[in-house]
């Protein structure tokens, strides 16, 4: 029973009186004040998340996905880019296992992801697809706001920040995250030789990201920015963290065109990279490629997987407004629905969004603004009316777009 003295309630836990707390919560068989209610909270919590800490610093061999479950789940999301999937597959089940692997001779050692591809063909999404799979922290970097230490900019042990904030600062789960470093063709070196100057954004970048890569202990400021002598830091071992770098490698194919023509001989061999697409040339990317870019060999060498992504021709890209699970065409069905109206599109106001696309050079994201531009007045006034029914015809949506700024692309094309 509650304890009681002279009319007046007490805790049983601290055995204060009610007149010496904020808030009594009397009970069945006794009483506990505001103040023990708020501490046992306290460490209930604590108690749960080092309990959840040793469930998530091991994972299981048993639940982790098979590289064709992988590969399944990106399908349901990601259109075409079959040997980036495969790839992408097999390294992070790779990586996995080495993190589940029983301490013994073998070391193995990770397998970090470079993934070169034109802007708007997926290598986001693709990173993105995984780590929402393996429900591990994410997070997404962009490598032209980096620079060498001491300069202005962000330093590079900064990127780390983003994961720890994915994960509420929980330090063993950041530490089997994986980062996403877009832009990464933008620090590639200025010149084939190395330069006498500093190149703070570029070369310098590179050798900073090299102990990241390859895995080492590295202090980060908690709040992000610029280290100071007197801030408190938070130490991260980077040895288990998944880095995929993407980027658009702008002009590459003429350096893959350059050795694949170096490397031949006889008159057949020539015609047949003549012959080769041009569009095509990505799918020959080496190791070699990157170095003439402008990446340094020893970043080269801490990005083993290499893997490319093919521009999307018309047919992927018509599929891409209907057959992921977050398909544009259904984002924009269901957005309608939650107002009670029932979207009909005609098959040709597809056809006309894709045809846009190429034209404007805009990839699979300007597939999303073509068609937000195309439904921006109808978003504004359906949920007001008292409309069921709404059908996108092809005159409407090109109306809509002849009367954006979307057109004004075509001239400065």
């Amino acid at each position: 029973m509650a304890k009681k003295r002279n009319d007046e309630m007490y805790c049983n836990f601290c055995g204060r009186g009610a007149h010496e707390v904020q808030l009594m919560l009397p009970g069945l068989n006794g009483c506990i004040c505001n103040e023990c209610a708020e501490r046992a909270h306290e460490i209930a919590t604590e108690y749960l998340h080092k309990v959840e800490d040793v469930k998530t610093a091991d994972l299981d061999l048993k639940t982790l996905p098979k590289p064709n479950e992988i590969k399944h789940y990106l399908d349901e999301y990601v259109i075409g880019q079959e040997t980036a999937k495969r790839y992408l597959s097999v390294a992070v089940y790779n990586h996995y296992k080495r993190l589940s692997q029983s301490k013994d001779d073998v070391d193995i050692e990770k397998s970090n992801i470079i993934i070169v591809g034109p802007t708007g063909t997926g290598k986001t999404l693709l990173a993105k697809t995984i780590a929402r799979l393996l429900r591990v922290p994410f997070a997404i970097v962009d490598a032209t706001v980096l620079t060498e230490a001491g300069y202005v900019g962000e330093d590079i042990e900064s990127l780390l920040t983003r994961l720890l904030a994915a994960c509420d600062y929980n330090v063993k789960e950041a530490e089997r995250g994986i980062v996403f470093i877009d832009e990464i063709d933008k620090i590639a070196r200025k010149g084939d030789n190395p330069s006498i100057t500093r190149d703070v954004s570029g070369e310098g970048v590179q050798q900073g990201l090299l102990k990241l890569l390859e895995g080492s202990i590295v202090n980060v400021p908690p709040a992000g920015g610029r280290k100071h002598p007197e801030q408190k830091m938070i130490a991260i071992d980077t040895k288990n963290i998944l880095f995929i770098c993407g980027g658009a490698f702008e002009g590459i194919e003429s350096k893959i065109a350059q050795r694949l023509n170096t490397h031949v001989v006889g008159f057949g061999a020539s015609r047949h990279i003549r012959q080769q697409d041009r569009e095509r040339l990505l799918h020959f990317v080496a190791p070699q490629d990157l170095r003439s870019y402008g990446l340094i060999p020893e970043i080269i060498g801490r990005l083993p997987v290499l893997t490319n992504l093919e521009p999307l021709d018309r047919d992927a890209l018509r599929r891409i407004l209907t057959e992921p699970k977050n398909a544009i065409v259904r984002q924009y069905t269901k957005l309608l629905e939650m107002d009670g109206v029932h979207l009909d599109i005609d098959a040709d106001v597809l056809d006309y969004v894709v045809d846009k696309a190429i034209e404007f050079k805009l990839g699979a994201r300007g597939l999303r603004s073509i068609f937000e531009t195309i439904m921006m007045d109808a978003m504004y006034t359906l949920p007001s009316q008292k409309t069921t029914t709404f059908r996108l015809t092809r005159d409407y949506a090109s109306q809509q777009l002849e009367k954006s700024h979307f057109e004004m692309l075509k001239n400065a094309l």
